[in-house]
């Protein structure tokens, strides 16, 4: 067994993708083609932070083979994440691949420029919804009216100029069964393979990567980074921000909890209220229809009264009459 750095960390991922040969290896075995060649684009690294997330992206431009002498260059645009975001994050970085100049094949003699085509790879560090795969290839197709897909023609350097394909990767479903040349190269980000006493550690089985002198070549190279001063400290920065992201998320979600218990009562109350106000309302009906009655006796009673004054009863009379009456 060895100890390896951690790539799940952004610093051990960097350098470990840095190098072209391990650049070449990941991306073939991802892609499923021969890459023949990989290069860093300009402004390569991006690792945007803020509050709420932690994005790592590399840009890449890889040559594949596409027959016996031939090779085509496309575009990889890949995204690492370890905590769960907003798609809004992955499509603002496509769309700055989409409106670079720089990634417009402009042959000579032509005036009209094609898109290079492009892949998108995202590396997840938490799981994508109830996807049960580790890695998830979308494709896209051309169909007629009918449903019927095109074939003829296909590919066209406009269509691929305007759509992608992706690759998405959920590490927590990485569980060390290797079965492909695919899994053997994501196995060096399986976290069941993590150290129980250091995270910042993978102990992996080097026989197991005896026969591949890539994968020979990848081990080694992280078991540089793990005996990197730089690197620990780097990777222990990295601990203490998503450590800080959690105590705030923990406090976030304790608040969010009191407030929705506090909303609770205030419904409970208000309820309550609504309740009360109904009686006081009916209170209020049955008041209004006694006062109405007792408006319609006095009408009828100022009536009488005018009605006997009219037959020459005297006042007094009247109320004699009316005391009579009420008893």
């Amino acid at each position: 067994m060895i100890y390896v750095a951690n790539p799940i960390y952004d610093s051990v991922f960097k350098y470990l993708m840095e190098d072209e040969r391990v650049a070449r290896t990941v991306l073939s075995a991802l892609l499923k083609k021969d890459v023949v060649s990989v290069e860093l684009r300009p402004h390569e690294y991006a690792n945007e932070t803020n509050d709420k997330i932690s994005m790592f992206r590399i840009d890449f431009g890889a040559r594949i083979r596409t027959g016996e002498n031939e090779t085509k260059l496309i575009l990889i645009e890949l995204q690492k994440t370890w905590v769960e975001t907003e798609t809004l994050r992955f499509r603002q970085y496509l769309g700055a691949q989409y409106s670079d100049k720089n990634n417009i094949d402009r042959q000579e003699g032509c005036h009209k420029g094609f898109a290079y085509p492009m892949v998108t790879i995202y590396i997840m560090g938490h799981r994508v919804g109830d996807i049960d795969v580790p890695v998830l290839y979308v494709s896209h197709k051309a169909y007629d009216y009918e449903g019927r897909e095109v074939t003829k023609g296909m590919p066209d350097p406009f269509v691929e100029s305007l759509v992608h394909d992706s690759i998405i990767v959920q590490i927590p479903l990485l569980h060390g069964v290797i079965n492909n040349r695919l899994d053997e190269v994501l196995s060096v980000l399986d976290q069941t393979k993590r150290d129980k006493d250091d995270p910042h550690l993978l102990c992996l089985d080097e026989s197991r990567y005896t026969d591949s002198s890539d994968m020979n070549y990848i081990v080694h190279r992280l078991t540089a980074a793990a005996s990197n001063p730089q690197m620990r400290q780097n990777m222990n920065v990295e601990d203490e921000y998503y450590s800080a992201i959690e105590d705030r998320d923990t406090a976030i979600m304790s608040r969010d909890k009191k407030i929705k218990e506090q909303d609770g009562k205030i419904k409970e109350q208000d309820g309550k209220i609504k309740e009360q106000d109904g009686k006081i309302k009916e209170q209020d009906g049955k008041i209004k229809e006694q006062d109405e009655r007792l408006n319609t006796q006095t009408a009828q009673l100022n009536n009488l009264k005018r009605i006997l004054k009219e037959q020459g009863f005297s006042d007094a009379q009247i109320e004699q009459m009316m005391s009579k009456k009420d008893k």
